[in-house]
């Protein structure tokens, strides 16, 4: 298989992780207006709640109360996908699943610095059994992995017939 050749595309890259964040920042700045820490609003009944919750570890939130080590981690992470792209990132597909990672790290980075926790806030489930509160930059990450996934396993998919 052959891979495309060429320069970076950054322009879509930056967009991608640009709207990634800010969407990301506005929800977060949205959702704080009107609920505060642990209070949930229904928006589909038991199904669908909106949650201000305050997650100051990792993934799942585990680790919690160590904002500052994730942070250090996400700067770790956001330089390798700058890098990552700049040398490789020639393929359409790997530059949105990259801006996609880069602007769901950068969302979730800024909470950690600014705040000393990550805003999540969409909340799934049903009953006792609820999936993990997320934010928009945690759905890109998602995202981004499933792309990943399906590139590896099915490229085709992802790839125009030549």
């Amino acid at each position: 298989m052959t891979h495309p050749t060429g320069r970076p595309l950054w322009l879509p890259f930056i967009a991608i992780a640009g709207g990634v964040f800010v969407a990301d920042q506005l929800t977060k700045a949205w959702l704080v207006s009107f609920l505060q820490p642990g209070e949930a609003s229904s928006v589909v009944g038991d199904l669908l709640r909106l949650v201000n919750s305050h997650n100051s570890g990792g993934l799942f939130g585990l680790f919690r109360d160590q904002a500052l080590p994730f942070a250090a981690l996400s700067l770790v992470v956001v330089v390798a996908i700058v890098v990552y792209h700049a040398r490789g990132a020639r393929d359409p597909w790997l530059t949105v699943t990259l801006g996609l990672l880069l602007g769901g790290a950068l969302g979730n980075l800024t909470d950690r610095l600014r705040l000393g926790y990550v805003v999540d806030w969409v909340d799934a489930g049903v009953g006792g059994f609820r999936w993990y509160t997320f934010n928009v930059a945690d759905a890109a990450v998602s995202l981004a992995i499933v792309l990943l996934l399906v590139s590896a396993v099915r490229p085709r998919l992802l790839r125009p017939a030549r």
